[in-house]
């Protein structure tokens, strides 16, 4: 991907790193699970856990990146938080209000606040609506200004992400698809949202063109004050954009901490798993592969303990400890207290076989890592 190199603003980073920092978004303990039916009266005969106990916040105009493989569970985060789809239990406060059970009018204006951009652009459009019509939905079903305002609005928000105002009553066949994309950008911020759930909006899109969309969802977010949950697979797109980033496997956050923590010093082996993936430019430079074996476990029947633990290499160089497919490790603060890295696994380290000491004293390689630290909620 030839985006701009990552670059660190320090006031953004000290101010959204400041313990008050206002949260827009507070998740607790938020589950989802789908019932598989079958037989002759349709009964539920199995549950799909796609969400299992997920607790993040997101700062106020900070881009949090929730990443994962297909299946982790990411997207129905996502759509969960902007209560597209309901909760099987837990919360989901929006700006100091719980949303978790708010539905009909009540949801409308929060909906207003909390917009979508979706995966597959041309999918997410009307193939008979004009473009300008697209946009211009929101404003219509918010009831927002006149009709000449939400034409004049319209405009604006094309010429905003880059799109001539003058081709408002072309259809969605006739753009590209880093076009279309900026398309579903400006129907989402015509309504003036305050929370943007980007999910895997460049994933459908040529290397050449994501660097332009992500440039442009930096530059609008800077514009705008927009807070992001930035939803991917891609660790590299990650990078470039996120703030803090959150990783997902098997429906679970298993670590979260600020982007640079993430990419220099991962405490997970699945987190280590991903970044060992990376393609790295310099062939000087060398860098630890690991190869998960297996395939991921079915949703529908978890393993015990730590989900990730048929798969983890560190448990595999520990000689497969009881621990790790008895007990779930909690996501705890790797210093109790501050909030800024969590991890959740039983020996939370490097990579090697010797656990993290960051939370207590040394203990032996043989051992998982101190408990008792503060559980984790985001930062």
């Amino acid at each position: 991907m030839s985006a701009e190199p990552v670059r660190v603003d320090p006031d953004r980073a000290e101010r959204l790193a400041e313990p008050g920092a206002a949260h827009l978004v507070e998740v607790r303990n938020l589950v989802k699970e789908f019932p598989i039916r079958g037989g002759i009266l349709n009964r539920t005969i199995a549950v799909v856990q796609a969400v299992s106990g997920v607790s993040f916040d997101i700062r106020r105009g900070e881009t949090l990146g929730l990443v994962g493989e297909s299946g982790s569970g990411k997207t129905t985060v996502g759509r969960l938080m902007l209560r597209l789809i309901e909760p099987t239990s837990g919360t989901v406060r929006f700006d100091g209000a719980d949303i978790t059970y708010i539905h009909g009018g009540h949801l409308k204006p929060i909906r207003r606040r909390m917009q979508i951009i979706f995966q597959d652009p041309f999918a997410s459009l009307d193939p008979r609506a004009p473009i300008g019509d697209s946009i211009g939905e929101g404003l219509r079903i918010h009831q927002i200004g006149s009709q000449a305002e939400r034409r004049e609005k319209v405009r604006r928000m094309m010429d905003l992400v880059g799109l001539s105002p003058y081709h408002a009553r072309r259809y969605p066949h006739e753009f590209s698809g880093g076009q279309r994309q900026r398309i579903g950008i400006a129907r989402a911020l015509v309504v003036e949202p305050d929370l943007l759930v980007c999910d895997e909006p460049v994933s459908a899109l040529d290397v050449s063109i994501q660097a332009q969309v992500l440039n442009l969802l930096k530059s609008l977010q800077r514009e705008l004050d927009l807070t992001y949950l930035f939803i991917a697979h891609n660790m590299g797109v990650v990078e470039h954009i996120s703030d803090r980033v959150a990783v997902m496997y098997l429906g679970k956050i298993v670590e979260v901490a600020d982007r640079e923590t993430t990419f220099r010093d991962p405490q997970h082996p699945y987190t280590q798993a991903l970044l060992s993936a990376i393609p790295v430019p310099d062939p000087e430079r060398r860098r630890r592969r690991v190869i998960l074996k297996g395939d991921v476990p079915s949703p529908v029947n978890p393993p015990s303990g730590c989900r990730f633990n048929p798969r983890c290499q560190v448990r595999a160089e520990l000689g497969g400890p009881a621990i790790c497919a008895e007990q779930e490790p909690a996501l705890l603060d790797l210093v109790p207290g501050q909030g800024h890295h969590q991890c959740a696994c039983h020996f939370r380290g490097s990579g090697t076989a010797a656990p993290s000491t960051a939370a207590a004293g040394p203990a032996s390689a043989a051992s998982p890592a101190p408990g008792g630290a503060t559980p984790a909620h985001g930062g």
